[in-house]
């Protein structure tokens, strides 16, 4: 009974940000946010701590966790800025993925150039959403569409 309750609420979540895309980056990226500050909190003050043990790692850091500040404070005022990032992350595991699709056909890693084929398939899905994804309202959509199948899956499963 409580699965049922919580895929019902994802289906009407799902529904809402698929009506209202932008709902489903802004929580996205505060929630994001607040999780990349605290860790840039952490880097800053354990780079403090560290400085007197090795300052090169101190330093290391302290830059580490200044950058880690200015994201989760753009993240959380700057939801764009999230789903650019989040856009330029799939994008470039997109291209890994061409890459390491090429090496494989041309080695003929594992015996078969299949195995290649297929990483560079992926590997150019990735691209394309990548690029769609850096629009806050593609990324809101592709949110919602999540929600809905999570949803339709917890649905329909026998547990």
């Amino acid at each position: 009974m409580q699965k049922m309750g919580i895929a019902i609420i994802l289906i009407i979540l799902g529904l809402i940000v698929l009506a209202f895309p932008v709902l489903g980056v802004v929580p996205a990226a505060v929630i994001t946010g607040f999780l990349v500050l605290l860790f840039g909190l952490g880097m800053l003050f354990g780079g403090l701590f560290e400085i007197s043990e090795s300052i090169s790692l101190g330093i290391l850091e302290i830059l580490l966790g200044i950058i880690a500040l200015i994201l989760g404070i753009g993240f959380i005022f700057n939801p764009a800025l999230f789903a650019f990032l989040a856009g330029l992350i799939i994008y470039i595991v997109g291209i890994f993925f061409v890459i390491a699709g090429i090496i494989g056909v041309i080695t003929k890693a594992g015996n078969s150039r299949w195995n290649g084929v297929v990483s560079i398939i992926i590997g150019l899905l990735y691209i394309i959403v990548g690029s769609i994804v850096t629009n806050p309202i593609y990324l809101g959509i592709l949110i919602g569409l999540w929600l809905l199948i999570m949803g339709i899956i917890m649905l329909f499963q026998n547990d």
